[in-house]
């Protein structure tokens, strides 16, 4: 088979110097570590038994330490024989200093389990989410904890990628629009992972919220550039998300009823293991019946989705799980007279993983992947029809190595491969008008080398090689960031690369249920770009810290669908598409404060991007010109904050101001007249527009209140009320503007607006 050979051949000229310096890093960690002692193990939350990520292990009065990883395994090696207090630390907990004797060559296992703190917890919960300050801030992660996403104010729901648009280089398409737009991309650009599995469409309800129920996420991670070699296949940035394991000491639920949706959560422990089961369903059809003369309101609208894990711990060193994905919606709106949309589509996935342990140096994680999705939207326009079947098929084998071999070195490799399917058919008047199906194998392998020559330096080498079946592409991917610890509160750090896309979204930027999937091919080669990014960290006071980076990003192979090709059927795949480029540029700035009764941050970016399209944008003088997408801002202000009052009352608060988007503004009009040979029309009325979105839309700004009472039903269950209200001051902020003609043959414009009033949300939880 030509797939397997190639693949071979991938292998053959990829991962021979690979192997070798592997073996040889093997072979000197043995000699090296013949007199030396290691320490290794797991740390979990012991109230729970769910595994702690990025917890701290550091041996006193050394340089030694180390981090768990996402399976919440730690290494620590090159410790010379004696006698040290080993400390486990991690945010929120209580730290546990052990005093251990190693002897000459003695690798010891010790698992942990730590102890949440009373005391924080009681004040705030900072840290849910379970990512150390390390971590979060890496050069181009953002971050922002799970018990902030269940608490602030937010349309319909707590949701992720609502949450993450209030981070500074991530902006939002609109109310209406949960879509990740980070830094200059578009949502296509991000790979999304929910335990290792790649979701095609996160949305809910045509894009107002994201697919991820909260209540059965453990761990957020947005790496909104210069993202690691392990990850591959889009050009800007990665969501990676894990799912809870469940609890492992008792079986606990919790049930939220609410005005717009409900959910039930549940987990416990059997005697090999956990699981975890989340369930969701929206409950909006009292609101939208109390709000059906409002433009831009949906007639019908919900949706649902499952969540589960269960766990099985094998032996001490290798742990199974399954974990499975499913949801579903449905959207019927007619937003103005003679055009009436009706939306279906629903995602699956199912997601198997063995972690085994091999030694304290290697460790390793193998998964199977399998994830489907399926949209038919269709429409119906002063009579006619319009119908789109869309459907993606993945199937695909991971594994992923960690070694320690010295304390200076921690190298990390592995390899992705699948097979990608995605038919495509659109229909018109019930005719078929247009069939594709891309069937495609596909497969990466990596390699990461973590050097660390003293405790104020890391340097961080990588290289990915992904062969694409669909045109025979065969890409190498350098990446290698690099970060000082100047002095106790101030990093410097530094990171560049480049990243291949083989998948190009193609986009509606009001529905995402329209969104559709289309690969690089024959005559289609892959979009590829370059980041660099610089970042300065610090801490100003014992509990704020300031971030701020400045990056820069290229977008070279751009493909889209031809905008203007009328008919598809018979024609060449490549001509099927326009090509471009683009750039973005912007600065990050972020204040935090973490800790205290009182916390948030406020969040800035300054921005542009561009992009161009030789067929898409011309000046007066018919010569190509590049413009703004729609997604692009040149300024976004975030401000977050919460104040816990008491221990029962919790307030919080979001305020957004941002630039209008881009939008193309008509300027002038004419008349065609006897067409009817052409088209059985007597007459057709155009628009003129000197350029593509060359104008912008009025500045949007919102403001959105809530709070949170929190009590005891005695010993039946803790239960909050939350109380919420978006848009408190009922800001009428633009969605698009409608340009419709009149019988004189004068232009009317009306704004379409985005929530247009206040909009109530009450929720009841019960915990226990």
């Amino acid at each position: 088979m030509t797939f397997i050979r190639l693949f071979q051949s991938v292998l053959d000229s990829a991962l021979r110097p690979t192997f070798f310096i592997v073996g040889l890093s093997l072979f000197s960690s043995s000699v090296f570590s013949q007199d030396l002692a290691a320490l290794d193990g797991f740390i979990s939350d012991a109230s729970n038994g769910e595994t702690l990520i990025a917890a701290n292990v550091f041996l006193e009065g050394t340089t030694r330490g180390g981090t768990s990883n996402l399976s919440g395994y730690y290494a620590v090696s090159g410790i010379e024989p004696g006698t040290y207090l080993v400390r486990f630390s991690y945010i929120g907990y209580d730290t546990i200093t052990r005093e251990i004797t190693f002897e000459s060559g003695e690798s010891a296992r010790i698992d942990i389990e730590l102890t949440p703190t009373q005391e924080l917890l009681n004040a705030l919960e900072i840290a849910a989410d379970r990512i150390t300050e390390e971590e979060t801030r890496a050069i181009g992660v953002g971050q922002i904890s799970v018990s902030t996403i269940q608490q602030l104010p937010q349309v319909f729901e707590p949701d992720v990628f609502r949450s993450l648009q209030l981070l500074p280089g991530v902006a939002q398409s609109s109310d209406a629009s949960s879509g990740l737009y980070i830094r200059g991309g578009d949502p296509g650009q991000t790979l999304v992972l929910l335990d290792r599995t790649k979701i095609y469409n996160p949305s809910h309800v045509f894009g107002f919220f994201s697919t991820f129920n909260t209540d059965a996420i453990k761990d957020v991670r947005l790496y909104k550039g210069g993202f690691p070699a392990r990850y591959g296949g889009v050009l800007g940035s990665v969501l990676d998300l894990q799912n809870k394991d469940g609890n492992r000491r008792e079986t606990h639920g919790k049930v939220s009823i609410g005005l717009l949706s409900s959910r039930a959560f549940a987990e416990g422990p059997y005697s090999r293991g956990s699981w975890m089961v989340a369930l969701r369903r929206s409950t909006l059809e009292p609101l939208l019946a109390a709000l059906e003369e409002e433009d831009a309101v949906p007639r019908a609208f919900y949706f649902y989705d499952f969540n589960g894990k269960i766990n099985f711990d094998a032996s001490p060193n290798d742990k199974l799980s399954i974990s499975a994905f499913a949801g579903s919606d449905y959207l019927r709106a007619a937003f103005i007279d003679g055009i009436e949309i009706k939306l279906r589509y629903s995602n699956r996935t199912v997601t198997g993983s063995w972690v085994h342990l091999w030694s304290n140096q290697f460790f390793t994680n193998a998964t199977i992947t399998s994830t489907w999705y399926e949209s038919i939207p269709q429409a119906t326009i002063s009579g006619t029809n319009f119908r789109q079947i869309n459907r993606v098929v993945e199937t695909s084998v991971r594994a992923d190595f960690e070694y320690y071999p010295s304390p200076s070195h921690e190298i990390v490799g592995g390899f992705w491969t699948g097979i990608f399917n995605a038919p495509l058919t659109n229909f018109f008047d019930d005719r078929e008008v247009f069939f594709t199906r891309n069937r495609v194998e596909h497969a990466a392998i990596y390699i990461q080398d973590t050097y660390r020559p003293t405790t104020d330096w890391s340097i961080i080498g990588g290289l990915r090689a992904t062969y694409y079946g669909y045109g025979n592409h065969l890409t190498l991917a350098p990446r290698l960031s690099i970060e000082h610890q100047l002095s106790p509160n101030l990093r410097l750090q530094a990171s560049g690369g480049r990243y291949f896309q083989f998948l190009s979204l193609i986009s509606n930027e009001v529905f995402s249920g329209f969104d559709f999937w289309l690969t690089s091919g024959d005559g289609v080669d892959p979009a590829f770009g370059d980041q660099l990014i610089i970042g300065v960290k610090s801490d100003l006071f014992s509990d704020i810290t300031l971030d701020t980076e400045v990056y820069y990003r290229t977008m070279r192979q751009l493909f889209i669908l031809d905008p203007f090709g009328t008919d598809r059927a018979g024609r060449e795949y490549s001509d099927l598409f326009v090509f471009g480029k683009g750039s973005a540029t912007g600065m990050e700035i972020q204040l935090s404060r973490q800790r205290g009764r009182i916390n948030g941050f406020i969040a800035y970016t300054l921005a542009y991007t561009d992009r161009f399209f030789s067929r898409l944008n011309q000046d007066a003088f018919g010569e190509p010109r590049s413009f703004i997408p729609r997604n692009d801002r040149l300024h976004d202000l975030n401000i977050v904050g919460r104040w816990r009052i008491s221990p029962r009352w919790e307030l919080a608060a979001v305020f957004t101001y941002a630039t209008g988007q881009a939008y193309t503004q008509p300027e002038a009009s004419y008349t065609i007249y006897n067409l009817e040979l052409v088209n059985g029309e007597d007459e057709n009325n155009l628009l003129v527009s000197p350029g593509l979105n060359q104008s912008r839309l009025p500045a949007y700004h919102r403001l959105d209140v809530g709070a949170t009472w929190s009590g005891s039903l005695r010993k039946f269950a803790d239960y909050q009320l939350q109380m919420q209200v978006i848009n408190a001051y009922a800001r009428r902020n633009t969605w698009f503007i409608l340009n419709e003609f009149e019988d004189d043959g004068t232009v009317t414009q009306s704004d379409i607006p985005q929530i247009p009033v206040p909009l109530p949300n009450i929720s009841f939880t019960l915990i226990f």
